[in-house]
């Protein structure tokens, strides 16, 4: 693989909403793509791996998922961005990234761009909505 690739919920509006900012206010060479539009397998990664987490997929086949992926994303959007990729991977703030990021994600049916679809597990979504919602 030659591009890093970002991938998030692309069901969920607080993620796409994430996503969104990323692609035009951050200036990463990853790819960012849901889920949902990914081919999971070439990327080494399951629909568990993305219900659970934002990943990333480095050109070197690196993952990483949650906090860290956001830190190599951020990494890799050059000098004024690595401080925050940094700091995301400097130990005690790394320690309370994950706890706070397992909050967000469990919540975000609650954050501005969430709907009730953000709270659900895609096996759920596809039994309500359908395959192809």
């Amino acid at each position: 693989m030659t591009t890093p690739t970002f991938v998030y919920d692309g069901d969920c509006s607080f993620c796409t909403t994430c996503a969104e900012f990323i692609e035009t206010r951050i200036p990463t060479h990853a790819r960012v793509i849901p889920w949902q539009f990914a081919d999971l397998e070439s990327l080494g990664l399951t629909v568990e791996e993305c219900e659970e987490a934002v990943q990333w997929v480095g050109a070197d086949g690196t993952t990483a998922a949650g906090p860290d992926a956001i830190a190599l994303m951020l990494n890799d959007a050059g000098r004024a961005w690595q401080l925050a990729g940094g700091a995301l991977q400097f130990g005690p703030i790394r320690l309370a990234a994950w706890p706070a990021y397992r909050w967000i994600s469990g919540h975000r049916h609650l954050l501005p761009g969430g709907t009730a679809a953000c709270s659900l597990p895609q096996a759920q979504r596809d039994l309500l909505y359908g395959k192809d919602a």
